[in-house]
């Protein structure tokens, strides 16, 4: 089905439009007294609704109640005031065409050349916890079909949703009215504006939906009724523009940081300190949340170029941090630090001699902020009291040259129960213990990779390498002599021996592997020679 099709040769040229009568409802009234007596001033009929027309007429400004017009009263607890033609025939009208012209004249309706008109607290609503019937009648009617009656018809009609261009307006007043680019550039941002709405009601109705979703973190879907974990068929990425950045990745790169409205992230923490965040800043502290919070008891990522240089986990935040920072305390310079518990007086005092770029946590304490902030360029972010990794259902993307991916996260963290024995004897309490924690600190490792573990803590990393071999000796380089005696996991099988050999000769004693190559005949015999534990959990951890 397709709209009316009419004779272009009909239209007739229009391009400035002066402003004589003007609809006006918002329910952001920032600015709204101040357009109005610019209007007024101007000698602009203006019609209004319900606390618009009061908060108008409360200024001592003329204003025509809605009802006056329509020669019907707002009804239905105001569900109903503007869906009337008197109202959307003023606004649809293209008034290049004689034909709409006559037809305006023939039912005795004026038309609006002015629109002003900002949505239901929708959003807003939603955010303070209001129940389902409240937030239901947040759900704007009449704004959006004004809106996008208007935008359609911004030939003849400005429309207006956002108090920040209420200067065009005024402007426009001076000059004569407003021209067809300003129209045009109003008309995109009230599309925009009515897309976002609609996005936002959409996301909570998939909340309300029970069993699983597909939400990506930057936008909102809907899963098929046959299929709940399907992925949509048009994915709406939605974010606002939060922070233009100083440059990105390199200096002569633009960057800004966009956020989800319903985000609770690392794009939504608290500064409390510190130069401002960078691009590369939010790269590092994301990775590092990730790692972080992958364990759960109190761990301690440092991140440098989205790799970790230690991941420790201990009975206190204070410890995992020495554990951490002790890794590879070369590369830790100048690292980004995450946490999963609150910075602790005892943390602050382990991280402030060392040199880092941010320190992001779910908390500080008054004494531990107090000595961090000391460091005048060190960057601390507190995550909102929502955050929550790995929630059930939230995809993961990534731009590709011509569109998105999304997928799943990664949250496999199958029980060492369920692992197989491939090679040696079972490991005791603390091995098995150890190859757990290589098992999750390894997926925060790019591939290929290596993570050498003792006591809760990496001791070696390998990460990056084009060939497993080359990780696994960059993990026994920087573990030095700490290999000894320690786990190893790596985050894909391994293709052949020579690589669990490097391990095995450097003394390492358990290894954790996913398995399935066609030579796992190979490296469990090489296992079995060194005497060493070998389990494979059926699953990888690949991160590119």
């Amino acid at each position: 089905m397709s709209g009316p099709a009419i004779d272009p040769s009909l239209y007739r040229a229009r391009d400035r439009v002066a402003i004589r009568r003007a609809l006006v409802a918002v329910s952001d009234k920032t600015g709204l007294v101040e357009l109005a007596r610019a209007l007024a001033d101007a000698g602009v009929e203006i019609v209004s609704t319900g606390g618009t027309s009061k908060a108008i007429a409360d200024a001592g400004i003329p204003v025509t109640q809605i009802g006056e017009l329509t020669g019907f009263p707002e009804h239905l607890d105001g569900r109903v005031r503007t869906l009337h033609p008197k109202v959307h025939s003023g606004l649809l009208a293209d008034l290049r065409l004689e034909s709409h012209e006559a037809e305006l004249a023939h039912f005795g309706i004026e038309p609006f050349e002015l629109v002003v008109v900002n949505l239901y607290p929708f959003a807003e609503t939603v955010a303070s916890g209001a129940a389902p019937d409240a937030v239901i009648e947040q759900i704007d009617i009449g704004g959006p079909a004004m809106v996008r009656a208007s935008a359609k018809n911004h030939a003849n009609v400005a429309v207006v949703v956002s108090p920040a261009a209420y200067g065009t307006v005024v402007e426009a007043l001076a000059s004569g009215g407003t021209t067809l680019e300003q129209r045009r550039e109003l008309a995109r941002d009230a599309f925009r504006h009515t897309a976002d709405y609609d996005a936002a009601v959409a996301a909570w109705f998939e909340q309300q939906v029970p069993g699983p979703d597909w939400t990506v973190q930057v936008g909102e879907g809907a899963s098929s009724a046959d299929d709940p974990g399907a992925f949509v068929p048009t994915l709406e990425v939605h974010a606002e523009l939060a922070a233009t950045l100083r440059y990105g990745e390199n200096s002569h790169q633009r960057a800004a940081l966009y956020a989800h409205p319903r985000g609770a992230g690392i794009a939504q923490a608290t500064q409390h300190g510190g130069k401002e965040m960078s691009y590369n800043n939010y790269v590092d502290a994301d990775a590092a949340l990730r790692a972080a919070y992958d364990h759960d008891t109190p761990a301690i990522a440092i991140i440098k170029h989205a790799n970790p240089c230690g991941i420790a986990t201990a009975d206190d935040i204070a410890t995992a941090h020495a554990l951490a920072h002790a890794c590879d305390p070369v590369s830790a310079y100048g690292g980004v630090i995450a946490a999963n518990r609150v910075i602790t007086k005892a943390a602050a005092e382990s991280i402030a001699p060392i040199f880092t770029e941010v320190v992001v946590a779910p908390g500080f304490e008054p004494e531990a902020l107090e000595l961090l902030q000391a460091k005048k360029n060190l960057r601390l972010l507190e995550l909102p009291a929502e955050y929550a990794p790995r929630v059930r259902g939230r995809a993961e993307i990534r731009q590709i040259s011509g569109g998105l991916l999304a997928q799943d996260p990664d949250a496999h963290f199958a029980d060492p129960s369920s692992w197989t024995l491939a090679a040696g004897d079972a490991a005791d309490a603390a091995t098995l213990a150890d190859l757990e924690f290589a098992w999750r600190a390894v997926r925060a490792v790019k591939s290929n990779g290596i993570l050498l573990a003792s006591g809760g803590a990496s001791v070696g990393v390998g990460m990056g390498q084009v060939n497993r071999v080359d990780s696994c000796k960059l993990a026994v380089e920087r573990a030095g002599e700490r290999a000894a005696g320690s786990v190893a996991a790596s985050d894909a099988f391994f293709p052949f021996d020579d690589g669990p050999r490097i391990l095995l000769e450097a003394g390492v004693k358990a290894i954790v592997q996913p398995g399935g190559s066609i030579r796992d005949a190979d490296v469990i015999a090489a296992c079995e020679e060194y005497g060493v534990t070998l389990y494979l959990t059926g699953e990888r951890h690949f991160f590119h």
